[in-house]
C-alpha cells in the first residue's frame, strides 16, 4: 500500500511503491509512505545500477504499524542490488527487519539517514534473573544467518565507500557487515540497541571513527546479575583484519569490543582477527569485558576502560601489544589465559581488584581444535612502565613462564604487589629507577601506530561516558535509552514484591508528574518529580492484576503486574540413562514422575514455576545436577479476558491444561520459549508441567500472561 498525504502540493519527484525498480538518479517525492510486508527478505524497493544517487529528504518510509510489537516488524525495506557508486542520504526508516540492505556493491555511500525503530526481538530475562533464550550466537555467517537477527543497515560483499551521519537506535543491530571492506564507517550514532552497534565478518581493511556506539546490552540487571549475553557496541568476527577502530564511544555494551577470530581458527588454529587497530576510544561500563580479543594478534593504544568486569580478557592472545591506555575500577584490569608473548607496556591500571592476571589452564576444552594445532603454553610476555595501583593484587602469575616486569610503578593497598604461583620459571621483575635495559618502554614507537582525527568529525564522547554501570535498564524490549519518563523498581529491588517500589526515571526535568490512573491498585503519591519513588499497593484478591499510569508534560507511561498467585505442587525426581531416559524409555520415565519408581528426591511448594541455574541452590537441596525430572501440578482460577501460557526450557518440556496436552518439545535442547493460548477466562483451570534436565543448564519457567 502506498500512502501520500497532499501530494499535489509537494514538489516534483518520483513516488514510491511497493515493487519499485529504481535504476538512475532521482529526488523522491517527500511525503510519509507506509511500504508493508509480511517476508523477512522480501524488498520493497530495489535499487539496481551504477552512478545513482537517491536525494530522500522529507521522505518517511513506515512498515509495521505503530501500535505492531518490534519483533512484528518484517521485510527489508530498501535493497541495493549490486553495482557501483551508489548513494542514498536523509531517508527516515521505520518498523522493518532491515532497513537498508546492499550485496555486491562498490562504492556505496549512505549519509544522513534515520533508521531507528527497526526489528528487536522481545527479551525474556527478568529483574531477579536473566534467561538463556536471550543469548546470542554471531560465531557463523558463511550463509548469512545473521539476517535473522535483522539491522538497520545489513551489507555483504560491499568494497569501498562511506557510512557517514546515520541514526539507528532502538532496534537489535544498528550496522551489520559481512565479507565488506575499505569503507569508512563515522560520526553515526548507533546506540541504545538490543545487540550490537557494529558488527564485521570477515571484514578487513575498514575505519571505524568517531561513532556513538553507546548502550548496546542486553542480560543486564543491576544489583542481580550482569551477562551482556554477547551483546557489545562493537563486534569483530571470523578473519576480520586490519581494522582501524579510533575516537568512539562504545560504553555502556554487554562488551564494549567484542573481538573473535572465529570458528576456522578454533578448528585448525590458522588465521585469526589479526593486525587491527584500536585507538583512543571508551569501552567502559560493559557488564562483562570492556575489551575482549582472544585467539588473535592486535594492537590496543590509548583506550579507555572503566568499571566493567574485566578491563581486558585476553584469552590466547599472542603479539598483542596493550600500551598506554587506561583502566580504572575494574575486577580485574588485564586478564589473559594462554596468552604468548604479549607487550603490556605504558599503562595506567587504578583502583582494579587486581591489575594484571596471567595463567594457564592444566586442562583445556577437549572440543577444541586450536591447542590441538597450536602452542598454547601461557609465557614469555613484558610488562614494562606501567602504573599498577590495585585494590588488592598487582600481578598475579600462575603457570606462566618467562614474564619480565620492566620498571613498573607499584602502589599496593590491598595484599601483595606480586602472587606467583604454579610453573613461572624464567620470571624476572626489574624496580623502577633501574638502568634501562634493551626490553621495555624505549623500545616502542607509538607515534607508528597514531591516527588524526577525522577533519569535521564530531565528538563521540558525550555524557554517556561519565554514567555509571547502574544506568543500564534492560527491559522485555532492550536497553531504556533516558529519553522519556519510566516506572522501574529501584536498583537491586526484586520485581515480585508486594507492595511494589517504582522509580520515576527520565531527562532531568522541572516538569512534575501526577497520576492518571491506579486500576486495581492504590499509589503512595499522586504527583512528584523525576527521581521520585512510588510505592504500588495491589487491591486484594486472589490474581494481582493492575497498572499504574503517570503523566509528564506530553508524555503518559505505565507500568503493570499480573500474577495469578499460582500454588505450585513440585516434585523432582533422579533418572537414569540405563532405566529411566525420558526418550529411550518414555513409559518408565512417566512411572517415575508418577511416584511409581519411588519417592522424589525433593518435593516442594512454590508461588512461582521459575528455576535456572547451573548448579542446584541450597533452597532446592536434593534436586539433582544433572537427570533430574519434574513434574509440577496447580490450580489457577482467571477472571474473564483472554489468556496463555509460556514456557521456557532447557531441556523437554510437556505442559497440560485442563488433560488436554497444549505444549510439547520433548527433547534435549538449550532454552526455547514455547506458548500456547488458555481458553477464556471467568472458570478455573488445572495445569501439569512435565520436564526434564539431562545435564548442564537448567531453565525450567512457566507463567500464565494476560493477554
Amino acid at each position: 500500500m502506498v500512502e501520500l498525504a497532499d501530494a499535489q502540493d509537494r514538489p516534483s519527484g518520483i513516488p514510491l511503491r511497493a515493487g519499485l525498480v529504481i535504476t538512475q538518479s532521482a529526488s523522491i517525492r517527500p511525503g510519509t509512505y507506509r511500504l508493508t510486508t509480511t517476508t523477512r527478505d522480501s524488498a520493497l524497493i530495489v535499487v539496481r545500477g551504477s552512478g545513482i544517487t537517491l536525494d530522500f529528504s522529507g521522505v518517511t518510509i513506515i512498515g509495521a504499524p505503530g501500535d505492531a510489537l518490534p519483533d512484528q516488524r518484517a521485510g527489508v525495506a530498501i535493497l541495493v542490488d549490486g553495482g557501483e557508486n551508489v548513494t542514498i542520504r536523509n531517508a527516515t526508516i521505520r518498523g522493518y527487519k532491515i532497513a537498508i540492505r546492499a550485496r555486491g556493491t562498490r562504492n556505496l555511500r549512505l549519509f544522513d539517514n534515520d533508521l531507528s525503530f527497526n526489528w528487536k526481538p522481545r527479551l525474556y530475562s527478568i529483574v531477579e534473573h536473566e534467561s538463556l533464550a536471550d543469548w546470542l550466537s554471531f560465531h557463523n555467517n558463511e550463509n548469512d544467518e545473521w539476517l535473522r537477527f535483522g539491522g538497520a543497515i545489513y551489507l555483504r560483499d560491499v568494497r569501498g565507500g562511506e557510512i557517514r551521519g546515520n541514526t539507528a537506535r532502538q532496534g537489535m543491530n544498528a550496522l551489520m557487515m559481512a565479507n565488506t571492506d575499505s569503507l569508512l564507517v563515522w560520526n553515526n550514532d548507533f546506540s541504545f540497541n538490543s545487540g550490537l552497534g557494529i558488527g564485521m565478518y570477515r571484514s578487513d581493511h575498514n575505519r571505524i571513527m568517531h561513532n556513538r556506539v553507546d548502550y548496546n546490552v542486553r542480560g543486564y540487571s543491576e544489583g542481580f546479575y550482569r551477562r551482556g549475553q554477547d551483546s557489545a557496541g562493537i563486534l569483530i568476527y571470523q578473519q576480520s583484519d586490519s581494522n582501524i577502530v579510533a575516537y568512539n564511544s562504545a560504553t555502556h555494551g554487554g562488551d564494549g569490543l567484542f573481538l573473535w577470530a572465529g570458528q576456522h581458527t578454533m578448528d585448525t588454529g590458522e588465521g585469526g582477527a589479526n593486525d587491527n587497530l584500536f585507538y583512543l576510544n571508551n569501552f567502559s561500563w560493559a557488564p562483562t569485558n570492556g575489551i575482549e580479543t582472544t585467539f588473535s594478534r592486535n594492537i590496543f593504544l590509548g583506550n579507555t576502560v572503566i568499571g566493567s568486569d574485566y578491563g581486558v580478557w585476553g584469552g590466547y592472545s599472542y603479539n598483542t601489544l596493550i600500551a598506554s591506555n587506561r583502566f580504572e575500577r575494574n575486577r580485574i584490569g588485564i586478564a589473559i589465559e594462554h596468552g604468548q608473548e604479549n607487550h603490556i607496556v605504558n599503562n595506567r591500571l587504578a583502583n582494579d581488584s587486581t591489575s594484571i592476571s596471567l595463567w594457564a589452564n592444566r586442562i583445556e576444552p577437549s572440543d577444541w581444535g586450536y591447542p590441538k594445532h597450536r602452542d598454547t603454553r601461557s609465557r614469555d610476555h613484558v610488562i614494562a612502565d606501567n602504573f599498577l595501583q590495585p585494590r588488592r593484587v598487582a600481578l598475579r602469575i600462575r603457570d606462566t613462564r618467562g614474564v619480565r616486569a620492566l620498571r613498573n610503578t607499584i602502589w599496593v593497598g590491598g595484599d601483595s604487589a606480586l602472587v606467583l604461583s604454579g610453573d613461572t620459571s624464567g620470571f624476572v621483575m626489574v624496580a623502577p629507577n633501574t638502568a634501562r635495559d634493551t626490553v621495555g618502554g624505549e623500545r616502542y614507537d607509538f607515534r607508528k601506530y597514531m591516527v588524526p582525527p577525522l577533519p569535521n568529525a564530531i565528538n563521540a564522547f558525550t555524557e554517556y561516558v561519565d554514567w555509571p554501570r547502574s544506568t543500564i535498564i534492560v527491559d522485555e524490549w532492550g536497553p531504556y535509552d533516558w529519553k522519556e519518563p519510566k516506572l522501574w523498581p529501584p536498583s537491586g529491588d526484586s520485581s515480585l514484591s508486594t507492595p511494589l517500589r517504582l522509580r520515576v526515571l527520565g531527562p532531568r526535568s522541572t516538569v512534575p508528574w501526577r497520576l492518571v490512573s491506579a486500576a486495581g491498585a492504590s499509589v503512595s503519591k499522586t504527583e512528584g518529580r523525576t527521581g521520585d519513588t512510588i510505592v504500588v499497593s495491589p487491591d486484594s484478591g486472589r490474581v494481582e492484576d493492575w497498572t499504574v499510569t503517570l503523566a509528564q508534560g506530553a508524555d503518559t507511561f505505565s507500568y503493570a503486574r499480573f500474577d495469578p498467585k499460582l500454588a505450585w505442587s513440585v516434585r523432582v525426581y533422579a533418572w537414569t540413562d540405563s532405566a529411566t531416559h525420558p526418550v529411550d524409555s518414555a513409559a518408565a520415565f512417566a512411572q517415575l514422575l508418577r511416584g511409581r519408581r519411588g519417592a522424589p528426591a525433593l518435593s516442594l511448594q512454590a508461588n512461582r514455576l521459575d528455576y535456572m541455574w547451573y548448579r542446584p541452590p541450597p533452597q532446592v537441596r536434593g534436586w539433582p545436577q544433572e537427570r533430574a525430572g519434574v513434574v509440577a501440578e496447580a490450580t489457577v482460577e482467571l477472571p474473564a479476558g483472554t489468556y496463555a501460557i509460556r514456557t521456557i526450557s532447557d531441556d523437554g518440556i510437556r505442559v497440560w491444561v485442563d488433560d488436554r496436552l497444549v505444549i510439547e518439545d520433548w527433547s534435549v535442547h538449550e532454552s526455547r520459549i514455547h506458548e500456547a493460548p488458555l481458553a477464556a477466562g471467568g472458570r478455573s483451570h488445572r495445569i501439569r508441567v512435565e520436564y526434564f534436565q539431562r545435564d548442564g543448564w537448567t531453565e525450567l519457567r512457566a507463567e500464565i500472561l494476560k493477554r
